[in-house]
């Protein structure tokens, strides 16, 4: 191998940063420069791929370039430092100006010249940081293929953060000044411990033989940003039968703060070395760690508030906006390749649009994330529905009920390694903190853990007394529990209270309890079977008449959707009043209500309406929001209400003849318009086809007379 000449590596540096033009024929670098003269921005990011792309490419210096990253950086800083423009706008002198302008008078004055020590060393004059990112073609490696060969090299590597440190100083330059001849010593400090001077080794105090005593000056010292983090194996990573390997990452100065617990991301970084130090030195001998210094952070899933619409995209929402059918679209573009389920997925749309939150002047809360129950027989698709709703979510952790106490669902307290301090540490509730937390086997969950969530489900806190740790997390997540019957399958000769088998405290928690019974119907089983034959062989959904939205389309329309805050205007109020007096009435009246309503269920019906208003980007409630927010509620239990008419012996056409008859009676009216006709049948579970039959056979019997046009029926008084 020739020898390196790193000055000549200097040189073709500059070159690239000062002749390097992007697609616009800007001169890329020099603007990122120009910034940084002006005190804009603290970063300077150098894209592999521009070099890769650059007219005077020169491979063999790509090539170190990427193999010995860490020291490239350096002879980039140094190439900025000379390329550095003069400043073109005025900006306010911080402590760091002020320090470097009297070092700069006081420089000419103290330095012999002869001491290496006491020259100034580069690092403590600049004021920005320099990345090297790695290009982002091709597929990023796993952390276990990350192997010895790479050491000091760039890489690419892709998982899941479980947890991160806080962000903390860490010292680059130590600066010293002597007691006896004044003068001021710098000490680079490139690891994460260092051996202070005691000594002053400047030319005089060693004539003079007085061993100077120096003391370490904060103040002029200079220090980064720097956090650490764990970053871990993506599941679908894993070969078979292995645990997930985790590798320590660490981030400096701008890359702190990037990343959460909970994070899937893709970062490209420098593979280093690292000796244990201290106690652990001496057990590991030999042994050294390894980490990667974070170049890059690139999040697979944004969340929705840093969600920012490109100009495509914003033409896109707009159009799907405008077009009437987008509720059912966009409910039917989540898990297409699951036959039916329409209003349940339509209920899981709104359940990732949510209301917005509510606070009120005292301080006190309302939530706005809403809370699903899937209740149903084995084999209805409901732990699929769960994973695709994480998928879509910007925000989602995925658990079961069995595999998870209540300590891991809410926070446990544990010693952290690197300090040996007690720590919190957030379980999956805190980890889905203003996302979505999916719970499978809700049922088969423990009494006690399942009490750890009745917090979380209305106050969205999660409160902790532990090991001398009292504090409030906030859990501001939206929950979606799947759970089986409590005899795996639904028994119809029981009661739905006996059925469902949840207390009632958790229940009323629940916005939409769902019930999918699997029942034996021809047409629909024969359309479930083509459906799921076609799909097991095309590796797709059949045809829908319209082409399934992305879910990162879906992710964006949402996020616009999110930034709406709906209100209910003055005159729905009194008929969102009776609509819920109604349930409270209907369930007094009933023998064995199926559900527990309460003044959470009135809070539940605001709620689904801001959502459907969301959608439609209004800023008002209207009505039909409201009817449909009462529709799903009702559609939840509908397969109970077909199979009580079975047994009460009515048919379809009867029992939409005594809705209309005693919803007439209760407004003491004679006459019925066809829109309430239809809504109050609708929430029955009947359809538009069933009400004109019975509108047909009751008006032969001259029971009611039909309007011919607007269909408005009218009682005839016998």
């Amino acid at each position: 191998m020739k020898d390196l000449n790193f000055n000549a590596d200097k040189v073709l540096a500059k070159d690239f940063l000062s002749n390097f033009a992007d697609a616009n024929g800007d001169a890329k670098y020099m603007n990122i420069l120009q910034e940084v003269a002006n005190h804009k921005i603290k970063a300077v990011q150098i894209d592999l791929e521009d070099l890769f792309n650059y007219k005077d490419l020169d491979e063999e210096f790509l090539r170190r370039v990427t193999e010995n990253t860490r020291r490239y950086i350096g002879i980039f800083a140094s190439a900025i430092d000379e390329l550095l423009p003069e400043p073109t706008e005025a900006f306010h002198d911080d402590d760091h100006d002020i320090l470097m302008t009297q070092r700069a008078e006081d420089g000419t004055n103290n330095a012999d010249g002869s001491e290496p020590q006491q020259k100034m060393p580069p690092e403590i004059k600049r004021y920005y940081e320099v990345y090297i990112r790695a290009p982002s073609k091709g597929r990023p490696f796993t952390i276990r293929e990350v192997k010895a060969s790479y050491i000091g090299q760039l890489v690419r590597i892709s998982g899941i953060v479980t947890r991160c440190s806080d962000v903390k100083p860490l010292m680059q330059v130590a600066v010293y000044t002597c007691e006896e001849c004044g003068y001021e010593i710098y000490q680079d400090v490139t690891a994460r411990v260092f051996m202070p001077l005691f000594e002053c080794p400047s030319k005089r105090c060693y004539v003079n033989k007085t061993k100077g005593n120096l003391i370490l000056q904060l103040r002029a010292s200079k220090f980064l940003k720097f956090q650490e983090a764990k970053i871990q194996e993506l599941a679908e990573h894993v070969p078979k039968g292995h645990i997930p390997r985790s590798m320590t990452v660490h981030f400096r100065g701008e890359m702190t703060r990037k990343v959460a617990p909970g994070d899937v991301v893709e970062l490209s970084g420098i593979f280093l070395p690292i000796p244990y130090t201290g106690f652990r030195a001496m057990r590991a001998g030999l042994v050294a760690d390894t980490y990667l210094e974070a170049m890059s952070v690139t999040h697979f899933k944004k969340k929705y508030e840093e969600y920012e619409l490109r100009g495509d995209e914003e033409e896109q929402i707009a159009r799907l906006a405008e077009d009437g059918d987008i509720y059912n679209k966009l409910a039917r573009s989540l898990a297409p390749e699951i036959y039916g389920h329409d209003d349940v997925k339509k209920a899981l749309l709104l359940l990732l649009v949510g209301a917005p939150h509510r606070k009120l002047k005292d301080g006190m809360k309302i939530r706005g994330d809403l809370h699903i129950c899937l209740m149903g027989d084995p084999g209805v698709a409901k732990s699929q529905l769960l994973k695709h709703i994480i998928n879509v979510a910007p925000r989602g952790v995925y658990t079961t009920g069995r595999g998870s106490s209540g300590v891991g669902l809410t926070a446990a307290v544990q010693k952290d390694p690197v300090t040996n301090e007690m720590v919190l540490e957030g379980g999956a509730l805190v980890l889905a903190d203003m996302g979505i937390c999916a719970i499978d086997e809700f049922d088969k969950m423990d009494d006690l853990d399942r009490t750890a969530i009745h917090e979380v489900m209305e106050q969205q806190t999660v409160s902790i007394a532990k090991a001398g740790i009292t504090t409030s997390l906030n859990a501001r997540t939206a929950i979606l529990a799947a759970a089986n019957p409590a005899w795996g399958r639904y028994d119809l000769r029981r009661t739905p209270a006996e059925n469902i088998n949840l207390p009632p405290a958790l229940l009323s928690r629940f916005d939409l309890l769902w019930l999918i019974l699997d029942r034996a119907d021809m047409d629909t089983d024969l359309e479930m079977a083509r459906h799921v034959v076609y799909v097991h062989q095309n590796k797709e959904s059949p045809a829908l008449g319209f082409t399934p939205l992305e879910p990162s389309v879906l992710r964006a329309y949402i996020s616009a959707a999110r930034r709406l805050s709906p209100y209910v205007p003055k005159d729905l109020e009194e008929y969102i009043a009776t609509a819920y007096s109604g349930i409270r009435q209907e369930e007094a009246r009933s023998n064995t209500p199926h559900s527990y309503t309460t003044v959470r269920t009135l809070l539940s019906i605001l709620r689904i309406s801001a959502a459907l208003a969301r959608l439609r980007f209004s800023e008002t409630v209207a009505q039909s929001d409201v009817d449909e927010a009462l529709r799903l509620m009702q559609m939840s239990k509908f397969s109970l209400y077909s199979d009580d008419r079975k047994k009460s012996g009515l048919d379809a056409i009867s029992d939409i003849y005594s809705i209309l008859r005693d919803e007439a009676a209760r407004a003491n009216k004679m006459d019925v318009s066809y829109a309430h006709a239809l809504n109050w049948i609708s929430r029955k579970g009947y359809s538009e086809a069933q009400l004109k039959e019975c509108l047909e056979e009751y008006a032969a019997l001259n029971v009611w007379q039909i309007h011919p046009h607007t269909f408005d029926i009218r009682f005839i008084d016998a």
